[in-house]
């Protein structure tokens, strides 16, 4: 991962993408509307995050927001930067303290059943040679983390379905390993036995969009953010007969 102080130089059109995502933006904090395929940070692949592009909005003195948490590089949708360090420390504790209502959108292969749930099932990270996975493991084996997960059906069809899915602690993949461990993986997430396909119709990438984020507010109050699915997710949607359940978001802040 680069340094905070390690600028990284940016064309105009890296510069126009990333305002071109922004969602919501205040003296605190701005949200984007993450495409799939861009890392949040770090990584191994040779290419520009997120992070790089936050110099976008980088200050006189040097100083530049901060990500607030992360997405999976193939997942689209809400991502939280501080612009301060005030901010940056009490989004970071509201976190910690669980107190961000994360919330996914999700395409399968078949509806869950039962159509809605929750997902009780501790996890435990595992190194396969360069590559980091999640597995669900008994509870009192070594590692094992505490993991649940809420699901519910928005739409179903002969070809696939709709999901919402609320992760109610933070692993990673572990929307991705809970619905593969109940026998519905996300379609387009090989990594966890998802099919590249739904209906017959090909998945780009991982089926996976982070629709909504509440939280609360640095000024006070809560606020909770927005982001349309992209093209990709309501194709692949409409496609397989489940669009109807898509909800009708539109970028930017509601509630405080």
């Amino acid at each position: 991962m680069k340094s905070q102080r390690t600028l990284v130089p940016l064309t105009p059109e890296d510069i126009a993408a990333v305002r071109s995502w922004v969602v919501h933006e205040d003296a605190h904090l701005i949200a984007f509307n993450k495409p799939s395929g861009l890392s949040s940070q770090g990584g191994r692949i040779q290419a520009h995050t997120l992070d790089d592009l936050l110099w976008a909005y980088a200050r006189s003195n040097g100083k530049r927001p901060e990500l607030v948490h992360r997405l999976d590089r193939d997942t689209s949708g809400v991502i939280l930067a501080a612009r301060t360090k005030p901010a940056a420390g009490f989004l970071g504790k509201a976190l910690q303290a669980r107190k961000f209502q994360k919330t996914y959108l999700a395409l399968l292969s078949a509806p869950p059943e039962p159509r809605q749930g929750r997902i009780d099932a501790p996890l435990r990270r595992e190194e396969i040679g360069r590559e980091s996975y999640m597995r669900v493991v008994d509870a009192d084996a070594d590692g094992a983390q505490a993991s649940e997960s809420r699901y519910r059906t928005l739409a179903a069809s002969d070809d696939g379905a709709l999901v919402e899915l609320e992760p109610l602690t933070g692993r990673m993949h572990q929307l991705r390993v809970h619905m593969a461990h109940i026998g519905r993986p996300l379609v387009g997430d090989v990594r966890y036995g998802g099919a590249l396909t739904a209906g017959g119709h090909r998945a780009s990438r991982l089926m996976l969009h982070a629709v909504r984020l509440a939280f609360p507010h640095p000024d006070g109050g809560r606020v909770t953010l927005e982001a349309p699915p992209p093209d990709d997710f309501a194709d692949l949607a409409q496609a397989i007969g489940v669009d109807k359940g898509l909800p009708g978001t539109a970028p930017g802040r509601s509630g405080s």
